[in-house]
């Protein structure tokens, strides 16, 4: 998304808007598109959208609401498009904590919708029968070819109750509405879902979503706010670094590598591993210690703010003359496969207990013990020698200052934490003022069919140190203020989706929700300019709907796993096209209200060519989580992602996929490539990805690789797969292009031609392989009539990003600024006279036959990277 204008932006930073009387306009008399008679729901008299609904469902037409806090413009274009929309709601007997009822019948309908297969994340489906849905789908869109249309079912909120889709019989469409506490009932909805019809599907979404943003005033669309400063920064996050060892020399050493290889961070995440958590039944006031693997803390909670001993023991000064040069990079690797090997004989272990009630296995706990005492051996004496003659203080304090200090390039500093402080909450008997209370962990029956999840399973087994709801705003400005006290710059929150299923005592989970939220926001104004929050574990509609008047950048996948956990060894690829699938698809809806995050990777994957190009277009920040040592980064591969000083040639808008991808199977119908599609200032892009060979599994509701799919599969590539019109910059402009784009191809280097009469390109990839298409307009030089396409830089992956600004002096010379060092391709119909690097002649190289012009740019460090070149010709 394009940045916000300083007036605007000025406009946003208080999180409460007043409301505003929304302005009476003259009507303008438009038949709503949408008409229920009979049973049938049609959209513009298109054969049936939805038939057979039955006789307890309604139909309102949108209409808009008396106040709002949305923007005027906004409030405008939601006016000019009410005709297109409006709210499907029912009646039932008796009043109820979870309803269902169906909506109708659909078959034969091609559709593209997205549900949640774990409590925190969501991904998409295709089929074509309301049967083909999946359990808690968020939204569908239906294709109706007969009126060149499309239409959104959107499940919303309405009172204290929240809705999904799930399916049903003979093609039938169910709404499940719910509010998470038997305490709260309700019988009648008015407006429990939305259904919007436009003949473009990506401004279908921007329309309803619109829509339910004026109609439900409890969250904002992402053009209304700010984004944090990382969005357009290189990062490292220590989570598949080290996991729970993270500590102040793992990630000095981390920043140092990149350092030393580079390309220095401009932010780091430390993630899960640095908070101070202790288990039930263990002193209170006393740190775990010695956690290795995720899953290991997911019964602990939290009984200080403060960062844990292994922070709290750094003392100032510690490092900056020594540069940690006493830790052994290779160490938390080391540990891991330690832990791993324990763990291993353990889960063989719980099998043979659980499969055939064997208790006396002496060997398996001879090697567990030898496991446990060989790890614990690796963390003894740890931190006891970090000693400093350095008097300026200890703990996380002194940590950030020395870290900034001694890398100048770093800015932000982000910490892991969990919604509700810790993975399982708060320690009653520690935090005492916030009145908590550990209370179970009851589960949506609508999650039956998700996948099983570690997670959910550790807290199903000890429930939530759950925060009283009234002291949700202290909770977080007490621990918040603290680490900004420290240094710290943000956060990234994660299990975003407890609260559904804790929300018993308090009013439902919509209740419960809205007051954490609240109580979120306003620390986030306070403690973190408004801006410096990723969620994650997020992918629920109530989350969109309710906590993001101010968050401005979410996850839009799941977790990167670099390897299959439940250990099919094809895993290792067909997990990384599963990701792509997750991010495109996600972005649809989410991009409405979040910048969309698709998270970090390791540059020594086997795959990571493949992530990092989807990164590079993403529109999100690029952050990595590389294990130390030597061997574990790519520098060559990381330098066709980020600047030397830690930024990135970010993309204008978020990727979204192309419109031929949208009710497609690109992972396992053994024919699609995903395309993706995104904007630059002065150019498009196209990433084409194939993802075949794995996908969701309805059966067994997991997962899993489809080895008969991982197979090469072709497509075709033209300049229309980019819908232009979605480029924020195209609203400020009245002039259409038209002309021929000049195609660069990431993989063979080549350059084409292509315009709206073309035909496409044909392409073929192989399973987990990729290509770049960069696509500029040709810009003709008035009096000289010379032909030139700017490409940038195409030594990076996002090479048309590198290009900051173009001018046309007259007929004869062109003026361009780019970002970054590296080899500089343009297309010129002709051979410049003259070529300029800053005031130095460039010696450039040109092709008469294709046209190709290039030479080196190197990094001007005064002009932040910057340098001006000029051609004459």
């Amino acid at each position: 998304m394009a940045p916000l204008n300083e007036s605007l932006a000025t406009t946003i930073d208080a999180i409460e808007t007043k409301p505003i009387a929304v302005p009476k306009l003259k009507p303008r008399l438009q038949e709503n598109c949408f008409n229920l008679s009979q049973g049938i729901l049609r959209a513009k008299h298109s054969s049936p959208i939805l038939s057979d609904v039955p006789q307890n469902l309604t139909f309102t037409p949108f209409a808009t609401p008396s106040s709002t806090d949305a923007p005027f413009q906004t409030i405008l274009r939601v006016q000019a498009n009410a005709h297109k929309g409006g709210f499907l709601g029912f009646t039932k007997d008796s009043p109820s904590d979870l309803l269902t009822n169906s909506l109708g019948r659909f078959e034969d309908r091609e559709f593209l919708s997205v549900f949640r297969f774990k409590m925190w994340w969501s991904t998409a489906w295709v089929g074509q029968s309301g049967s083909d849905l999946q359990a808690e789908t968020q939204w569908v869109m239906l294709k109706v070819p007969e009126i060149d249309s499309y239409v959104a079912i959107i499940p919303i909120i309405e009172g204290s109750f929240r809705a999904a889709l799930n399916p049903g019989e003979n093609g039938n469409v169910l709404i499940s509405v719910e509010s998470g506490s038997t305490q709260v009932k309700e019988s009648s909805f008015k407006a429990i879902a939305y259904v919007h019809v436009c003949d473009n599907p990506y401004n279908l979404m921007r329309e309803a979503f619109s829509a339910l943003r004026v109609h439900m005033n409890t969250f904002k669309l992402l053009e209304e706010k700010k984004l944090p400063t990382i969005v357009d920064k290189f990062g490292w996050c220590t989570w598949d670094a080290c996991y729970l060892t993270v500590d102040p020399a793992t990630v000095w050493t981390g920043v140092k590598e990149f350092e030393d290889g580079g390309v220095c961070p401009k932010f780091v995440i430390i993630d899960d591993g640095w908070q101070s958590i202790s288990f039930d039944g263990g002193e209170p006031g006393k740190d775990a210690e010695n956690l290795v693997l995720g899953g290991e803390q997911m019964t602990a909670r939290l009984h200080s703010f403060r960062e844990c001993k292994k922070f709290r023991n750094y003392k100032g000064g510690s490092f900056i003359e020594s540069d940690a040069s006493h830790f052994d990079p290779h160490k938390p690797k080391m540990i891991i496969y330690k832990a791993t090997e324990r763990i291993q004989v353990i889960i063989e272990k719980q099998k043979l207990v659980r499969e055939f009630g064997e208790h006396d296995l002496p060997e398996l706990d001879e090697k567990i013990k030898k496991f446990s005492e060989e790890l614990n051996a690796m963390f003894d004496g740890e931190q006891e020698s970090l000693v400093s003659e350095d008097v300026s203080g200890s703990g996380m304090e002194a940590f950030t200052r020395d870290l900034r200090s001694r890398f100048k390039n770093l800015d932000g500093i982000y910490v892991w934490h969990a919604l509700c402080g810790a993975w399982n909450g708060v320690r009653p008997e520690t935090l005492t003022h916030l009145e908590s209370k550990v209370v179970p962990f009851d589960i949506s029956p609508g999650l039956d069919a998700s996948m099983a999840d570690l997670a959910v399973n550790r807290i199903v087994e000890a429930g939530i140190g759950l925060v009283h709801p009234s002291k949700a705003h202290e909770f977080y400005d007490s621990m918040h203020s603290h680490l900004a006290s420290v240094g710290v710059t943000g956060a990234k929150i994660d299990v975003f989706q407890t609260l559904e299923s804790v929300a018993e005592e308090h009013g439902g989970r919509v209740e419960l929700a809205k007051t954490y939220y609240d109580g979120l926001t306003k620390s986030m104004v306070k403690n973190f300019n408004g801006t410096e929050i990723i969620a994650s574990m997020q992918q629920c509609n109530e989350f969109f709907f309710l906590a993001t008047k101010q968050i401005s950048i979410g996850r839009v996948g799941d977790d990167f796993w670099w390897q299959d956990p439940h250990g099919d060894p094809q895993g290792v690829y067909w997990l990384q096209g599963l990701h792509m699938i997750h991010c495109s698809y996600n972005s649809l809806w989410m991009g409405q209200m979040i910048q969309p995050d698709w998270d970090m990777f390791q540059s020594d994957h086997v795959c990571a060519e493949y992530h990092a190009a989807s990164r590079a277009i993403s529109g999100g920040p690029v952050y990595l989580s590389d294990h130390l040592g030597e061997g574990s980064h790519n520098f060559e591969l990381i330098k066709k992602l980020a600047f030397f000083d830690g930024t990135v040639p970010r993309c204008i808008h978020y990727a979204l996929p192309t419109r031929d991808s949208l009710f497609k199977n690109p992972l396992f119908d053994k024919e699609s490539i995903l395309k993706i599609f995104n904007f630059n200032k002065f150019g498009g892009v196209i990433g084409a990805f194939n993802c075949q060979g794995a996908g969701w599994s309805p059966k067994e509701h997991r997962f899993k690789g489809y080895k008969e799919c991982y197979m090469s599969v072709s497509g075709t590539i033209h300049v229309s797969d980019i819908e232009w019109d979605q480029n924020p910059e195209a609203e400020r402009s009245e002039v259409i292009y038209s002309g021929d784009y000049l195609v660069y191809k990431n993989q063979s280097e080549e350059i084409v031609f292509m315009n709206s009469k073309s035909d496409a390109m044909e392409i073929t990839l192989k399973p987990s392989s990729f290509d770049l298409f960069s696509f500029v307009p040709v810009t003709e030089l008035g009096s000289s009539g010379v032909r030139f396409a700017p490409l940038g830089l195409i030594n990076m992956f996002n090479c048309v990003g590198t290009v900051q600004e173009m001018e046309v002096n007259g007929g004869n010379s062109i003026l361009i600024d780019v970002k970054g060092e590296g080899s500089f391709m343009a297309y010129s119909s002709s051979a410049p006279e003259k070529c300029y690097v800053g005031d130095k002649e460039a010696e450039f190289k040109w092709e008469e036959e294709t046209g190709k012009l290039s030479f080196y740019v190197p990094w001007v460090e005064e002009a932040g990277g910057i340098s001006r070149l000029s051609f004459t010709f």
